[in-house]
């Protein structure tokens, strides 16, 4: 029994479900209201002492952080062993982009969209340097001569970064200057199985 505490708007829960959808993995899907404050409740902290979204379990195994949680998915779901490969440098590789999926992306995109969103106290224009300098040193030069950020297939490097970059409109942030980053976010939406994420209005 697998179950994903979440929220349709959080760009660290829709890593999960989507990759849940893409692997075809069966999953209940349970909404936290963290509007109302659920993700502080001591039922809900007893799961996550963090008090964050997402939230996994699977029978006894219990996960809070999403690309942890990637990571599990693929080593459990994924006979292929596609998603992430056993090789030690594209496992490296994987985990370079997972880094930047829960930092940079975290302190660019992320904050961006929640000052917009939810009002988040913090310095729009320093969040919008560093999203520019993330798209601008990072992403566009990787992705002008690469379709997927690690090898020739999707692996969850591109699960992880997805998200919040799609998103990044919904902070007042464009990507008509990033075609090659509009070009790996068609990509990853022409994945069969995907997900869409819910757009916030």
């Amino acid at each position: 029994m697998i179950t994903l505490y979440g929220h349709p708007i959080s760009g660290n829960s829709h890593r999960v479900a989507n990759f849940l959808n893409i692997l075809g993995v069966e999953y209940s899907d349970k909404v936290v209201d963290l509007s109302k404050g659920e993700h502080k409740a001591p039922e809900y902290l007893a799961k996550n002492p963090l008090g964050q979204v997402p939230t996994f379990t699977h029978d006894d195994v219990t996960l809070r952080d999403s690309t942890a949680i990637l990571i599990y998915l693929a080593r459990t779901f994924d006979t292929s062993n596609s998603w992430y490969p056993q090789e030690a440098l594209v496992q490296a590789q994987i985990q370079q982009w997972l880094s930047v999926a829960v930092h940079e992306i975290m302190n660019g995109p992320f904050v961006l969209r929640a000052i917009q969103l939810f009002g988040m106290p913090a310095d729009e224009a320093a969040a919008r340097e560093k999203t520019e300098k993330l798209f601008n040193d990072l992403f566009e030069p990787h992705l002008s001569s690469n379709n997927w950020l690690v090898g020739e297939h999707a692996t969850i490097a591109d699960i992880a970064c997805y998200s919040y970059i799609a998103r990044v409109n919904e902070g007042n942030f464009s990507l008509d200057a990033y075609p090659s980053i509009q070009k790996w976010l068609r990509a990853v939406e022409a994945i069969d199985g995907f997900k869409a994420m819910m757009h916030a209005n």
